[in-house]
């Protein structure tokens, strides 16, 4: 690995305005504020519109590859998927090739919400002002820096 910058000797390591990890903790909070009116007008809270969200994208997963998309674990999502299941969005059956795995699958219902949540994108982008350039670097950041902390858990 390459030398890194000294922080200046006057600044204090331990300051909130410090922390690139409060910067995105609080910017995750905002966003969960300013998404809060959009889902509700839809139904959905933020977790339920992700998954959602991967099922528009390809529908008709398995538990375990909605959790490695998602970064969830079966024990978070199985709330998830059970309650936009008795909401009628989506089903929950055992694979017949393999009965350990449990596939998800939109329903009409489930498709249908779609076209309701298809402006959310826009919504977000217009309150960020920001161009979808910027928006597509902003995110390539972010996720190197989730990647490079992922990495090093192992």
């Amino acid at each position: 690995m390459g030398s890194r910058p000294s922080p200046p000797a006057n600044e204090d390591k331990l300051s909130l305005d410090s922390f690139l990890c409060f910067a995105i903790y609080s910017a995750e909070h905002a966003f969960n504020q300013f998404y809060r009116p959009l889902l509700d007008a839809i139904g959905l809270t933020y977790p339920q519109y992700l998954v959602m969200v991967a099922l528009w994208a390809d529908n008709d997963q398995t538990v375990k590859e909605l959790g490695q998309k998602l970064l969830l674990d079966s024990s978070t999502l199985t709330p998830l998927l059970k309650r936009l299941e008795t909401s009628g969005y989506l089903t929950r059956t055992r694979d017949p090739d393999d009965e350990r795995q449990v596939r998800v699958r939109l329903t009409p219902a489930g498709r249908a919400l779609k076209s309701r949540a298809r402006g959310i994108p826009a919504c977000v982008q217009d309150a960020l002002g920001l161009s979808n350039d910027e928006l597509k670097k902003i995110q390539a950041d972010v996720l190197a820096i989730r990647d490079r902390l992922l990495s090093r858990r192992a």
